[in-house]
């Protein structure tokens, strides 16, 4: 492969690896099973949240979102009935905290997201040449430039498992494995054959995107990562259990990785970030928490993982998880609630409406009950031995090695992270909102580099020949965007350029979780 290479991106959204390369009796996804034959999969491959702003929030910043303030989910409405809660808001992060595709842009990648964020903040103008429907690796000016192109089929959220989202089945319901964690009803097997119709659906998706690097000519020199930012089950998604955190990593690097291969490494969708920027030969920022798994750059196995669970959307709680490879340990900060918080979202999965009913009528089964039951203020499970979790160990004398290790580990993560769980919502959000306004970001001033007048005042008229352009912004932690007058794309500065004499330049400024900056106009 050679320098520098291709990204593509391929996520799917709520999906455990419930793939036939995986192993899955039931799955069809031949091209998924392709791209595994041609690369690597990571079976402990972890999510640091079982629901999509929080996570999504993690892998563009390379940041736990309980460390950047991302760790509530939804904060951009409000639910009419619930009115007291602090939102709408952008999430503020500290002012180093950059989405990771700036970095990327900064290295001369022209970088396209087809088209989910839900990042908690709104995507920076700053972050893709073009984050849009339409984006594509092809609409890149020079069909020379490395590029990194994302994509995310949204039909495998777990929205797509209610009827009038998927109103045509693929799969005999009959053919379904049930979890014991379920009852086994009709109305069950057709949920979960929803669900594997459409991830067959996303597969075929993946399948085209492959087929168009092969016509361009690029498969050789593109490296293609699939994943999916956590699980779709009720007592999976939203929750630190295997089945909202546990997630399908598939990567196909010819020349780095042999095909068909398996690694047991412990890896975090945290960790995407770092690896996309090691792989691409641009140094990994040290604030970024995330940990490089390929790459020049790439570091030691993890020993851990970690995630969270905060207020999601209308109902407050905080849950702090940390997993080896085996033991699973789950703390629970709020053990006076009920498991089943109101998430009015989550009551219209149609498994919910079957557990809850089961509830009402007192048929469900011990493990089924599992979400009924009062919560312990600790959890441990051997995830190999009880791959479901439903025999908590934290009693048992004869775990309270593993107990007492990974209870410790989870609170020096933590420390370590600045975990802002620890904080109020509504005080998190006065000090990045005062009064509840959003703040604005200072307008961008043009400083002319010029023979005998280098920079020391902004531009008062048009530049002389043998100039550069110095952009500024006084906002902390803001990004400069510029382009000329007429231009639809945004270009990213980094470095004093030489100007385009007797043009116009159109210049703004972002930070994250800021409005942007007024538009400066500049003649050149």
């Amino acid at each position: 492969m050679s320098s520098p290479p291709n990204i593509l991106w391929v996520s799917f959204e709520d999906t455990n690896p419930f793939y036939s390369c995986y192993g899955d009796p039931v799955a069809r996804t031949p091209n998924l099973d392709r791209l595994a034959a041609e690369g690597c999969i990571y079976p402990k491959a972890f999510s640091t949240a079982g629901v999509c702003a929080p996570a999504r929030a993690a892998v563009i910043t390379g940041m736990y979102p309980n460390a950047i303030g991302a760790h509530h989910m939804r904060t951009s409405w409000t639910n009419p009935a619930t009115p007291e809660l602090p939102t709408p808001y952008e999430v503020v992060p500290p002012a180093y905290v950059k989405c990771f595709t700036e970095h990327l842009r900064r290295n001369g990648y022209y970088c396209t997201n087809n088209n989910k964020t839900d990042y908690q903040f709104n995507s920076p103008f700053t972050a893709w040449d073009d984050c849009s429907s339409e984006a594509h690796w092809r609409n890149r000016p020079d069909p020379n430039q490395p590029f990194f192109a994302v994509w995310n089929p949204h039909m495998t959220h777990e929205s797509g498992m209610w009827p009038e989202n998927c109103p045509e089945i693929k799969f005999d319901p009959a053919d379904m494995v049930v979890p014991p964690t379920f009852p086994d009803t009709p109305k069950v097997r057709e949920s979960l054959a929803r669900m594997y119709t459409q991830i067959e659906i996303a597969d075929g998706i993946l399948g085209k995107l492959l087929e168009q690097l092969e016509e361009d000519g690029l498969s050789d020199n593109t490296i293609v990562m699939h994943w999916s930012d956590h699980g779709p089950l009720p007592r999976g998604k939203r929750w630190p259990y295997d089945s909202g955190i546990h997630v399908p990593m598939i990567i196909k690097a010819p020349g780095i990785i042999d095909g068909g291969s398996i690694n047991h490494r412990l890896v975090s969708t945290l960790d995407l970030a770092p690896t996309v920027l090691s792989l691409c030969g641009i140094e990994v920022p040290p604030t970024l928490q995330g940990k490089a798994f390929l790459g020049d750059q790439a570091e030691e196995p993890r020993t851990y993982i970690h995630a969270s669970r905060d207020r999601y959307d209308e109902s407050y709680d905080k849950v702090r998880a940390a997993r080896d490879v085996k033991y699973k340990y789950i703390r629970h900060d709020h053990p006076e609630k009920p498991y089943m918080i109101w998430v009015p979202y989550l009551n219209r999965h149609p498994i919910m409406e079957e557990l809850w009913q089961g509830h009402l009528d007192d048929t469900l089964k011990p493990e089924e009950s599992l979400l009924f039951r009062a919560r312990p203020v600790e959890e441990l499970y051997d995830t190999e031995s009880d791959p479901h979790e439903m025999n908590n160990l934290a009693s048992d004398p004869k775990h309270k090695e593993h107990l007492l290790r990974l209870r410790g580990e989870c609170e020096r993560w933590c420390q370590e992270i600045g975990d802002m769980g620890q904080l109020d919502e509504s005080e998190m959000v006065r000090s990045w909102w005062p009064d509840g306004i959003q703040p604005t970001t200072a307008t961008p001033i043009l400083i002319p580099i010029q023979p005998n007048h280098y920079g020391q005042e902004p531009a008062s008229g048009p530049l002389e020949p043998n100039s550069k352009v110095h952009l500024h912004c006084t906002t902390q932690g803001s990004s400069i965007g510029y382009r000329y007058q007429g231009e639809s794309a945004w270009r990213f500065y980094h470095l004093p350029f030489p100007p385009e004499c007797g043009k116009t330049l159109e210049v703004k400024a972002i930070r994250i979780g800021y409005k942007e900056s007024q538009v400066a106009i500049n003649q050149l």
